[in-house]
């Protein structure tokens, strides 16, 4: 089965390692999350230059991954991630993970994440600034916009 990944304009290439692996010989399951987390950091990179976390100011609020299909030690995989729905505080993130090679669907996700004031405990609203860079990177308009 090959990915579709046409509407996404960012992605990151990931080489398996023995470390990534399980047991059975797979990747394991909760490092996706790592994989996941390595695409937001390219993200902000690109669409913010951050490169010093104590700038960032949001934090995971929800993830869900689908599994489809195993990867193994070796396997180069590419994760490909977009902004699906901007809100006002919070934005929700698609990733696709396939395998480079064939183009075999390995894993889908999301990801909630909130604009937040570490110092206060409290969620902020997003800068109109940050929307738009995202509105544009991803060429949407108001109907992704809550």
């Amino acid at each position: 089965m090959m990915a579709d990944c046409a509407a996404y304009k960012m992605f990151v290439d990931i080489q398996v390692r023995f470390r990534d692996t399980d047991a059975m010989g797979h990747v394991n399951n909760a490092v996706y999350l790592s994989y996941l987390e390595l695409a937001r950091v390219k993200y902000w990179e690109r669409l913010l230059g951050l490169r010093d976390y104590s700038q960032v100011d949001f934090i995971l609020v929800r993830v869900e991954i689908d599994y489809r299909s195993p990867v193994e030690m070796g396997n180069e995989i590419r994760v490909y991630i977009r902004v699906s729905s901007l809100g006002r505080s919070s934005w929700v993130f698609d990733y696709r993970i396939v395998e480079q090679a064939t183009g075999r669907l390995v894993a889908q996700a999301q990801t909630v994440q909130c604009r937040y004031d570490y110092r206060n405990k409290k969620v902020l609203r997003m800068d109109e600034s940050v929307r738009k860079k995202i509105a544009d990177l991803e060429g949407f308009g108001e109907e992704k916009r809550r």
